[in-house]
């Protein structure tokens, strides 16, 4: 049969997957996993109360921890990212592709406009807004490094800037969410087994995956999104706060922080108890208009010509540099690389769970190859359009003298509110950048606990609501507690430690992919005959 043929067949007869036991137990209304809940709580309160008891001690451990597997482990990382991209362009490119997750009669529950806006504010719309104008920026100006040894505040720095931004918010990142997200839909809308991260392992250790070692993966997964979650929440205040204080002179102090806190965990719960679309799609719809308007004001106020002259050049930048900054052998910029790039690719692997069951949740009744090129190119195609609007722009103040950039970055928090300073109505897309930072934190939130709550009811969808909102508030208070008791330290040690979880994630992602590849394969001899 050829691929034509089997596009949206696959899955019709697939092997067929005895229930999943149930080991959830229901206590004051809540159902949840008997093990994987009780683990999970107490492994987040032993973590925090180790960073709470000496944030000092806890931060030089783990970034002792974090730099050795960096230091050490910066081949497997970049190997590992490498090979997710390509994994991800044979499903497009094979048979595979036309396989459709919940079967040949699922269709999309979520048109694309308000999926591809929930994919990318859970994914990286924090992130590309803070970064957008700091990375170019600190790239040309040797703020920490340049990449592959440029020059500073040379065209050739400008060009690789441009390139190596694009690299680490491009295609990488978005394959990494993207096999989650396959694996987890594959195996709980295809084969009907649990919502979780443990399914991947069926096809090569049976029922096996329902025990132990099922449990300590989702225990292990649900710790590392959960301290995920809490530190972008401080760290995200952090900047929040910072901005506010810099345009409009209100107090950076540790009370509008906790504020700032306690404001997302509000819309968090409450978008949470809305449900996934009153709630999550309405948010994320709307954080993409704003999102969109504040791009189209940049572009039209920087100069349209330049930034259409602009996304032409930064896209054969990063095509340009993608093979040398893909390459880990014989690196020059070694200190760049590691700062840089290995502790992205870190950091992904740390944002991964979530995000990519997130993703797999809203992409039920699309095939392999539409969510593949949807999750990899659209956002690529945007930030393509974002950062070349921002950092390009950016880059260009800094050239002609233009404003506070001018002098390099002396707060990177404050980068994005220094460069629209030198824009019309600094004011106004201020006041826009802070509402969009966070409402993009409010979704994030919303993913993760979405997430996590998944995971601690065994793979179940429809718990009740204020079982979502208490990991949203308990999120919350770890971020708070980690950030009364030791400030910036404490989240940093915590975001330290997530990181250091992102190497045997990024081991744990190799051995699911061949459980998925086994299972696909026979989904599509099952499709064939």
């Amino acid at each position: 049969m050829n691929t034509r043929s089997i596009e949206g067949l696959a899955g019709a007869h697939p092997p067929t997957i005895s229930e999943p036991r149930n080991d959830n137990v229901r206590v004051f209304g809540l159902d949840v996993h008997r093990w994987v809940f009780p683990l999970s709580l107490l492994l987040i309160l032993a973590f925090t109360v180790y960073s709470m008891s000496d944030p000092a001690g806890a931060g030089a451990a783990l970034n002792k921890t974090k730099n050795w597997t960096i230091e050490n482990y910066d081949w497997f990382y970049i190997v590992a990212g490498n090979l997710f991209v390509l994994f991800c362009f044979l499903l497009v490119v094979t048979p595979l592709g036309g396989i459709r997750i919940g079967g040949a009669k699922a269709r999309p529950e979520y048109g694309m406009v308000s999926y591809f806006s929930m994919l990318f504010a859970a994914g990286m719309g924090v992130g590309v807004l803070f970064w957008g104008v700091a990375e170019p920026v600190a790239y040309f100006t040797d703020w920490y490094k340049t990449p592959l040894g440029m020059t500073k505040m040379t065209p050739e720095a400008a060009r690789a800037a441009m390139g190596a931004t694009m690299f680490h918010w491009g295609l990488h990142p978005w394959a990494i969410y993207c096999i989650v997200a396959l694996v987890i839909g594959f195996f709980a809308y295809n084969r009907n087994l649990p919502n979780s991260m443990r399914s991947g392992l069926q096809p090569l250790i049976g029922k096996a995956y329902a025990g132990w070692i099922g449990h300590v993966v989702d225990v292990f997964t649900v710790a590392l999104t959960a301290f995920g979650l809490a530190t972008s929440l401080g760290l995200g205040a952090l900047q929040a706060t910072a901005g506010m204080h810099h345009v409009f002179g209100t107090p950076n102090s540790f009370g509008m922080q906790v504020g700032f806190i306690l404001f997302v965990m509000l819309l968090a719960a409450y978008s949470l108890g809305a449900g996934m679309n009153a709630g999550i799609k309405l948010l994320s719809n709307i954080n993409m208009v704003l999102a969109f308007a504040l791009l189209a004001f940049v572009v039209v106020a920087a100069g349209f010509v330049s930034f259409v002259a602009g996304l032409g050049t930064t896209t054969v930048d990063y095509a340009s540099h993608f093979l040398p900054l893909a390459n880990w052998i014989g690196r020059t910029d070694k200190e760049w690389f590691h700062g840089w790039t290995v502790f992205y690719w870190a950091w992904w692997a740390s944002w991964a769970p979530f995000v990519g069951m997130f993703i797999a949740r809203i992409s039920r009744g699309r095939t392999i190859r539409q969510i593949v090129v949807t999750v990899m190119v659209a956002p690529t195609l945007v930030t393509l359009l974002w950062m070349t609007a921002f950092g390009g722009n950016a880059i260009a103040q800094v050239v002609a003298g233009n404003g506070a950039l001018a002098g390099g970055i002396k707060d990177v928090t404050l980068t994005l509110f220094q460069f629209l300073e030198a824009l019309p109505m600094a004011k106004l897309t201020s006041v826009l950048a802070v509402l969009l930072l966070a409402v993009f934190m409010v979704t994030s939130v919303n993913s993760g606990c979405l997430v996590v709550d998944t995971l601690a009811s065994g793979g179940k969808e429809d718990t009740p609501a204020l079982q979502r909102i208490i990991w949203a508030v308990l999120i919350t208070l770890v971020c708070l507690t980690l950030f009364v008791v030791g400030g910036d330290g404490a989240l940093k040690a915590a975001q330290a430690g997530a990181i250091s979880l992102g190497l045997p994630f990024m081991v744990l992602m190799f051995i699911l992919m061949l459980g998925l590849t086994k299972a696909l394969l026979e989904e599509r001899r099952a499709a064939a005959r």
